[in-house]
This record gives C-alpha cells, structure tokens and sequence, in this order.
C-alpha cells in the first residue's frame, strides 16, 4: 500500500488488527476491519487482490472472496506457492488466481514494520501453474488470464521488484533452501547462543547477530512458513544435517580438520553471491539484477512455454 501510495496508484486494504487499521489511517491510508466490505468494494471497482496474510487465514480469505468479489484478479504474498494453489483450485478460482511472492521483508510485523522501497531490486516470484497445466493439454491460455498475469508483473514493477516466473512446485524448494532453512538455522543457533549466557551475549558480533536476526521473527509467522513447506524443507534439512555432521567428525578427531566444508562453503558462497547479488537487508536474500531481461507478451504464441524457459534460467521478465 505505501508503494501504491508513491506511485500515485489507488490501494485500499483489509486487516483484523483495529490498532493497525487505526494506525494505517493515522498515515491517511483507507484501511477497513471489515472484511466483507472490503471485498464487495474490491468487486464493484475491479479491483486486484492481494492476499497478504499467514498460511493459516488464506483459506478463510479465499472463502470471503468467492463469496463477495468472485470475479475479482486474485494474487497473494505468502511465502509457499503449491499449497496456496491447491486451495485455489479446490475453490475453482484458478481461472482468476496469479501467484506472487516479493523475496524481501524484515524480521517484523505489523503497520509500524511497513516501508515504502522495501522490495526495490528484490525478485517477485509470479506463477503460472494453471497456465502450465493448460498449455501441457493443449487448451488456450484465456486472455483474462494473460491479462491477470500482466497485471501482478505490473504490481512487482510498481513495488521497483523484478518478476521472475515460476511453478509453484519449483518455487516451493527453492525457498526452502534459501528462506526457510535460514529461519530453522537461526532459530537453532540462538538457542545455542543463549546457553553461552551473558558471556557469549556480551561478546556477541556481527556474525552471530546476522546469522540470527530472522529469529525475532513472529514464531507464528515462522511456524506457517516452514510447516507449511515441509516436504521441501526436510530434504534439505537432512542435506545440512549431514554436513555438519561430516564438520563435527572431522573436528573431533586427533587432528581437527574442516578444510571441506570451509572451502566447499566458500566457493558455494562465491557462485551464490556472483549469481543473485544478494540483499543485505532481505530475509530471503535474492536479488538478481545481474540476471538477464526477457521480454514475454502475455497471450502471444508459445509465451507459456517461454515462461518455463525463462524459469529455467532464473531470468527477470519485463510484460508489454
């Protein structure tokens, strides 16, 4: 809403907080506690809408929005696309759903956390599953589709993200990777620090506060990313368990060694960091403007299969 506001684009919201409404409104935001409202408002306008909430409500939002603003563009933030989708599909609104999710944000919440910029150069993953599904059947894309898909690339640009497109599957483990496990990793780590007590606190710098700053996460808000993402997020657990678990043997031996991990982790870190230009400030730390530009007309001949290919690359897309 505050990046609609200084691109001079008309937004209105929803939430259950009365304080963060109250607040929202205080900054001359239209913000309403009345979800209904809101939605038949959003119908009667046209309007597109994001879904911005924890795993957990998105049901009960997709419930509301069937019922009050059913031919309303539908796209979302939450941090897992596959699970956001199936609901999606269980309420048969594909046809009007685009998924998004903006790869920036800070360990807080609320009104008082928000800032415009906030996802400037961040990559915005957009979906396009249902598209897929059509193409791999031989069916056309319908042009509203096209349109809605435009149109949530549209809404990337205007927040200064870059769209990337992805299926919903592929996208939920890469986040596992490079999101969600950093959140069980600092989490666990903390746990580790704490237990050093006021010694370790005192000497505490900036590595260990960096590795650890997603930990001030809501724990809700956690739980609803990672639990949500399991089946992506347990394969790759068990891929560091067991790299740590080669460290730990390594150093416990008569010789400590760890020129393995320490050189493998650099080199992985070095293509990481040459590849995505990473945001310091990001909890999930994606930014490809090093990444190369496609342009995608959607509703043009095979443009669905030039979004696989793009995916394939890791590529940013431009629409015209």
């Amino acid at each position: 809403m505050r990046d609609a506001a200084a691109a001079d684009a008309a937004a209105f919201g929803h939430t259950l907080s009365r304080s963060g409404a109250r607040q929202a409104e205080r900054d001359g935001f239209d913000v309403s506690t009345d979800l209904a409202a809101t939605l038949q408002r959003a119908a009667a306008d046209d309007a597109l809408i994001v879904i911005a909430t924890p795993m957990n409500s998105v049901a009960e939002v997709l419930d509301a929005i069937a019922e009050h603003a059913p031919e309303c563009g539908i796209t979302d933030v939450v941090s897992v696309k596959r699970p956001v989708y199936d609901l999606v599909v269980e309420r048969g609104l594909q046809s009007r759903y685009v998924g998004g999710h903006p790869m920036a944000g800070t360990e807080n919440s609320g009104w008082s956390a928000s800032q415009s910029g906030l996802f400037r150069r961040a990559a915005w993953a957009v979906t396009y599953d249902w598209a897929a599904e059509l193409d791999e059947a031989g069916q056309p894309v319908p042009a509203e589709w096209a349109e809605l898909f435009t149109q949530v690339c549209q809404l990337a640009a205007l927040a200064g993200a870059e769209a990337v497109p992805v299926s919903g599957a592929r996208h939920d483990e890469a986040v596992a990777r490079v999101s969600h496990l950093p959140h069980v990793i600092a989490e666990a780590l903390s746990i580790v620090g704490d237990k050093g007590d006021t010694l370790a606190q005192s000497l505490a710098a900036g590595s260990f506060k960096g590795a650890t700053r997603v930990a001030g996460t809501d724990p809700q808000l956690v739980r609803n990313m990672v639990e949500t993402n399991a089946a992506a997020l347990v394969p790759t657990i068990d891929e560091l368990i067991e790299l740590l678990r080669s460290a730990r043997d390594g150093l416990a031996t008569g010789h400590p060694d760890m020129k393995q991990l320490a050189e493998s982790g650099h080199r992985a870190y070095t293509r990481f960091n040459a590849r995505s230009g990473a945001r310091r400030e990001s909890v999930s730390p994606v930014r490809i403007s090093s990444r190369p530009v496609m342009r995608v007309h959607p509703g043009s001949p095979n443009w669905v299969r030039d979004l696989k290919q793009i995916e394939s690359l890791g590529a940013r897309i431009e629409v015209f």
